[in-house]
């Protein structure tokens, strides 16, 4: 790599601190550094941001669907979330567990968005 510096007379010449960086060089690198890390934090906190926007949008379409699935079985929406997680008779278990941000509003399979869920940026 440095072939061409090996090569002259003076190198060889030269005491091992004389062949070594300079303060100015080393400086130049940590800043170069301290730039490149300031960059990916500032990129990885975007993507929690949007991770966040992805798992509301991905819990909603979820209820909905669970919702659909319970009037297709048992003929009416559910009262509410426990009738989803726990099943209800015939109509058996819609959903693992209960959703983070939101909660049914009324007995016609509408969804809210709960304190948590508007908190963390959620949209209806």
């Amino acid at each position: 790599m440095l072939k061409h510096l090996h090569n002259r007379e003076d190198f060889e010449a030269k005491s091992l601190s004389q062949k070594g960086f300079t303060l100015v060089e080393l400086l130049v690198v940590i800043v170069i550094l301290g730039i490149l890390a300031a960059v990916v934090v500032f990129s990885v906190g975007a993507t929690t941001e949007r991770a966040q926007s992805n798992a509301c949008v991905s819990e909603r379409s979820t209820v909905e669907a669970a919702v659909e699935a319970y009037r297709a079985s048992v003929g009416s929406y559910p009262a509410s979330m426990d009738q989803l997680v726990k099943g209800s008779g015939s109509g058996g278990e819609f959903l693992r567990r209960a959703p983070t941000w939101y909660t049914l509003s009324d007995s016609n399979g509408n969804l809210a968005l709960t304190t948590e869920g508007t908190s963390k940026g959620c949209t209806t």
